[in-house]
């Protein structure tokens, strides 16, 4: 799911989780329906695009031509590229600089806190208790255990209460043809979006989701959707707006990215100054050197083992965390420390609530 991860960009994830403001969802929208298909539409003969925000641009119509090899025509292009309406708000968001402060101010402890609480740990075991045998079947299926997917969804969406208010169609288009740090990645993702769609046979414009296209309840972007969905209610659609299709991918996802069955995801160590080593998930080391620097772990740690070393700026010091290969596949996710740590320790207390039950 990279360059970009699958649901929000790297930057957001020091900031709280946006709030969308869409109701809480019961099953999702009604978007997948058998025999769907797009709305009828009055085609212009026009051949190149002439009305609305994109007309006359060079790399628009470079896009149309390039669409015409998944199957649209021209004529199809020109109409859907005529109605979408790019979103000056995301540009303002993305070009926004998050500047980190300078030394240990309790960041971690402040993150940890706005994501891991009463109410969290009650909704979610709620959505666990619900879906527990999807659940189970999907940890069985791809070796993924419960608690990490429902504490995916949970991070993502809050389990279907925040799924996005930005029309997909126009958050793609808006990335991909105006914010040109990022454009080659965008306009592939907007290229996935329509290839969805068709294989799908929904209207592009009816689905709404995150600021950056990310979608349904566990927040796939198109090429994600298109690698890693799947249908695991057996009705012959991937519908990410479906709880159980959406249970299934997210460990799907996981377990095509890595995920090592009965393996730690991470654990914390004592202390002490990292000694100019590089810190974070990106990080990696032999565990034997690790700990001949001093570094020790209440559980039994393979020399050879590779290890990430985690640095959390709690409040009152900085952790150190050991981060193994289940580690880095959260992240996978999404491209953070603080975001891996947060899905691991929402999963673990979530298990914790049910008293250790799958």
């Amino acid at each position: 799911m990279r360059p970009m991860p699958i649901f929000v960009i790297t930057l957001v994830l020091l900031l709280p989780l946006i709030g969308c403001g869409s109701k809480a969802a019961k099953d999702g929208p009604e978007l997948i329906r058998a025999n769907a298909r797009l709305p009828a539409v009055e085609f212009s003969s026009t051949p190149r695009l002439t009305i609305g925000p994109y007309a006359g641009r060079a790399d628009v119509e470079r896009f149309i031509d390039r669409m015409q090899a998944n199957g649209y025509t021209r004529a199809e292009m020109v109409s859907i590229l005529s109605r979408v309406r790019p979103d000056d708000w995301i540009i303002e968001y993305m070009n926004r600089q998050w500047r980190p402060s300078k030394g240990p101010n309790g960041a971690w402890t402040r993150y940890r806190s706005r994501h891991i609480t009463s109410s969290m740990l009650s909704k979610g075991t709620a959505f666990w208790n619900a879906h527990s045998a999807d659940l189970e079947r999907a940890s069985k299926k791809y070796g993924v255990p419960p608690e990490y997917i429902v504490a995916i969804i949970g991070i993502e969406t809050k389990w279907g209460g925040y799924m996005g208010k930005h029309r997909i169609v126009d958050a793609l288009a808006t990335l991909a043809f105006d914010y040109p740090r990022r454009a080659d990645y965008f306009s592939g993702e907007f290229e996935n979006y329509l290839v969805m769609a068709r294989q799908e046979g929904f209207d592009p414009f009816q689905p709404v989701g995150s600021f950056a296209g990310a979608m349904g309840y566990g927040q796939f972007m198109p090429s994600s959707y298109l690698a890693y969905a799947v249908d695991f209610d057996g009705n012959g659609r991937r519908d990410l707006w479906n709880k159980r299709d959406a249970i299934g991918s997210v460990a799907h996802y996981f377990q095509q990215h890595g995920w090592r069955t009965g393996e730690p995801v991470a654990v914390r160590v004592n202390s002490i100054s990292p000694g100019g080593l590089e810190t974070g998930f990106r990080s990696e080391y032999p565990a034997s050197r690790l700990q001949g620097m001093g570094y020790r772990s209440p559980i039994a740690v393979d020399n050879d083992a590779r290890v990430s070393l985690l640095q959390l700026d709690a409040a009152g010091g900085y952790e150190y965390w050991f981060g193994f290969g289940n580690f880095r596949t959260i992240t996978k996710y999404n491209n953070s420390t603080y975001y891996g740590m947060t899905v691991h320790q929402l999963a673990q207390a979530l298990r914790a609530r049910r008293g250790g039950r799958s």
